[in-house]
């Protein structure tokens, strides 16, 4: 597979489905050319408004880099906290504006990140409906998500 011609941009990207197909054909990724360019039509979507067939191909696409990546990527393991503190801190978000997010004391926020505090069920669904995040056991689990 080559690479792709130039850098896609989400407005010349077709709205249905077969147009998608005919810039890349959804099929496993097997190399880091693929994954790349896969990566690249996909980075172009996110965040932005989708039709249905756009979101179906997108959502597709995420697939494949999942499954890519469980088999070619060696994911650090973080912790709850490590994760959320990635998230924070990728916004630019302190102890206080998480406080502020939970709805909580803002010394709690604080007493979160340092491990003192753990996180309720409560907090965690707050925090995945405002990040997209998914649960995974109870704990907050970073997921691939271009718009990150």
């Amino acid at each position: 597979m080559k690479a792709t011609q130039a850098k896609v941009e989400f407005a010349r990207l077709p709205k249905d489905y077969a147009g998608l197909c005919r810039i890349l054909t959804p099929r496993p990724i097997h190399d880091k050319l693929e994954f790349q360019n896969v990566t690249e039509i996909t980075d172009a979507m996110a965040g932005h408004k989708l039709t249905a067939d756009q979101e179906d191909y997108f959502d597709l696409l995420c697939r494949l880099i999942e499954d890519y990546e469980k088999e070619h990527v060696d994911a650090p393991k973080v912790t709850g906290l490590e994760a959320l503190q990635h998230v924070l801190d990728a916004r630019g978000m302190s102890a206080t504006d998480l406080a502020r997010l939970l709805d909580v004391h803002r010394t709690l926020g604080a007493m979160i990140l340092r491990g003192e505090r753990k996180l309720t069920l409560n907090h965690v669904r707050t925090l995945a409906r405002r990040f997209g995040e998914t649960l995974h056991g109870g704990e907050l689990a970073i997921r691939r998500k271009a718009s990150i």
